[in-house]
């Protein structure tokens, strides 16, 4: 079997009496779309701020291609390769479309944001912002400001940013809240290329099951901050546990 790109092993993080991540491992394989679903409050987001570098386990490991990552700062981890993109929007909206994706590209250079100004008339740097711009179908917007994006534009925007790092894997925390149908299957049809065309594999947290059921290749069920089931998508719709605990 290939091995995992991404390896959570025993995770585990409280918060005073409430286990938020109990004893958790799952992975991600190389070419695939791994869904993370629950009800609300089960500990996904959670679970996503452990592996992207936001919040320290306090037991368990980060193994991020045979690495161990778990003392690792988030812009660590984004350098090596976990492109991110966040359930509440982390854009700067008075800033422009390209902007923003400079400011992207400057982070995976490494730089910091006092040369932010210098930047912009940096060519490599902007070739760089426009060609992510360009993939996601936002080229045509990169001078409008971020704030006047509606809220799908804004969602590939944030893509864009985390391509930017030329990742290797994508975290993505409910990237497709606040959508509408047209909106959502624009990103799925997205991240189904960015699978098969870049060959990203994608930790996907989503609550709209026909878009999970659709996409992933394989889903973890959590409730109460522990895993209660892991399948096929087939195998996940017919789980009595999964039926009793989410999607009954």
């Amino acid at each position: 079997m290939t091995e995992p790109i991404l390896d959570i092993r025993g995770v585990t993080k409280r918060f005073g009496a409430l286990a938020a991540s109990d004893d958790i491992s799952l992975d991600l394989r190389p070419g695939e779309i791994h869904a993370l679903i629950g009800p609300n409050g089960a500990g996904k987001s959670t679970l996503i701020q452990q592996i992207a570098g936001g919040l320290a386990p306090d037991s368990g490991r980060v193994l991020f291609d045979g690495r161990d990552v778990t003392a690792l700062s988030t812009a660590a981890r984004a350098q090596l390769g976990m492109g991110r993109t966040f359930q509440i929007s982390a854009l700067a909206m008075d800033y422009t479309v390209l902007q923003n994706a400079v400011l992207g590209a400057l982070g995976a250079r490494g730089g910091v944001f006092r040369f932010f100004r210098p930047v912009m008339r940096d060519a490599a740097l902007l070739a760089r912002a426009r060609a992510a711009l360009d993939e996601v179908g936002l080229a045509e917007f990169e001078a409008m400001r971020t704030s006047e994006l509606s809220h799908g534009q804004r969602r590939q925007l944030e893509v864009a940013v985390a391509l930017t790092l030329a990742p290797r894997i994508f975290l993505m925390d409910e990237p497709m809240a606040g959508m509408n149908s047209e909106e959502k299957e624009d990103l799925a049809r997205f991240i189904l290329d960015v699978r098969e065309a870049r060959k990203i594999p994608v930790v996907l947290v989503e609550h709209d099951m026909g878009v999970v059921m659709d996409l992933a290749d394989r889903i973890v069920v959590l409730d109460f901050g522990r895993v209660i089931a892991e399948g096929t998508p087939e195998e996940i719709q017919k789980n009595p546990a999964v039926i009793k605990a989410y999607l009954g």
